[in-house]
């Protein structure tokens, strides 16, 4: 027993070592910041990713919810927009560095359902790191507003978690899908911010994202993470009866319009239903004056 105590003495003691061993600088900037050690606990945020801040590799930050490490030295460089950093995971207990914050998070939505949540958006917000993430912060901003703009439109300001009217329930089962409907024919409704249905998104989003929603559609409406999630799987991968995806229309230049066409197509655009477009361009117009930034060129289709 003695023997075994002095083996994890010492075994400990080479760990401590190894902890706080220092690290060589080579040819890392004189401004950069030495790299960090990884925090004790690996769910807590270590220090805030700043973009005028230059890291060496080894340097771990937290950006939106999770922690990254800097796989070489790097500035200005958003984690999860590049190959630099290596995603650790999430993280609690940091500071939330979202382009919306969430007073303003609050002030769009002052009168949505509870399931809603700040924080459910934040946690969804690992599932496509370059979602407001990409280019300038006036690009981050106006993406983000734009999404927000969707959902407020598509949910009446979040009151609602799912789609009002039952009986329509049963259409957004496509039989014609080899997988069928596994959950029942009227389990594929609208939920979520943007109404996500039918049964083949499910699927697609389901895959996408690690989660089995074609069996079980409902956690859509039962964990507000989930939600925001299937929301940005749509915005960040489908054309939908557009030409591109929205967040490709916000980061390429296209405008917010294209984001119109991306999620309604003729319903709404090239005259379809000219109010509708307007209505949505006053939120969008709205939601950009709220967080303090201009809504830029090509706002309708």
């Amino acid at each position: 027993m003695n023997r075994i105590r002095s083996l994890l003495a010492a075994l400990s003691a080479v760990v401590a070592t190894a902890v706080f061993l220092p690290v060589p600088a080579h040819a890392a900037p004189a401004n950069a910041v030495p790299v960090g050690v990884v925090p004790v606990d690996p769910a807590a945020c270590a220090p805030l990713w700043n973009s005028s801040t230059a890291y060496a590799a080894g340097g771990t930050v937290a950006h939106h919810g999770r922690n990254w490490t800097a796989k070489w030295w790097t500035r200005d460089e958003n984690p999860g927009a590049t190959t630099v950093w290596s995603d650790r995971g999430a993280c609690t207990g940091g500071v939330s560095d979202f382009v919306i914050s969430e007073a303003e998070f609050d002030e769009i939505f002052p009168d949505r359902d509870p399931f809603y949540t700040y924080q459910g958006l934040i946690d969804a917000l690992h599932a496509y790191p370059r979602f407001a993430n990409t280019g300038t912060e006036a690009m981050r901003s106006r993406e983000a507003a734009a999404f927000l703009t969707h959902a407020d439109f598509e949910s009446v300001g979040l009151q609602y978690v799912k789609e009002i009217n039952e009986a329509n329930y049963w259409i957004k089962c496509d039989y014609s899908q080899v997988f069928g409907c596994p959950a029942g024919r009227s389990a594929y409704y609208g939920r979520g911010p943007i109404m996500f249905s039918w049964n083949f998104n499910y699927k697609a989003a389901g895959d996408a994202l690690g989660l089995d929603l074609l069996n079980n559609p409902w956690l859509v409406e039962q964990d507000p993470s989930v939600a925001w999630q299937t929301a940005l799987w749509y915005w960040n991968t489908q054309n939908g009866p557009g030409t591109m995806t929205s967040h490709d229309a916000m980061v390429g230049g296209a405008g917010f319009g294209e984001t119109i066409r991306s999620l309604n197509g003729a319903l709404e655009c090239d005259g379809g239903n000219p109010a509708s477009v307007r209505a949505r361009v006053a939120k969008y117009e709205r939601i950009t004056d709220i967080i303090d930034t201009r809504p830029g060129s090509g706002l309708t289709c």
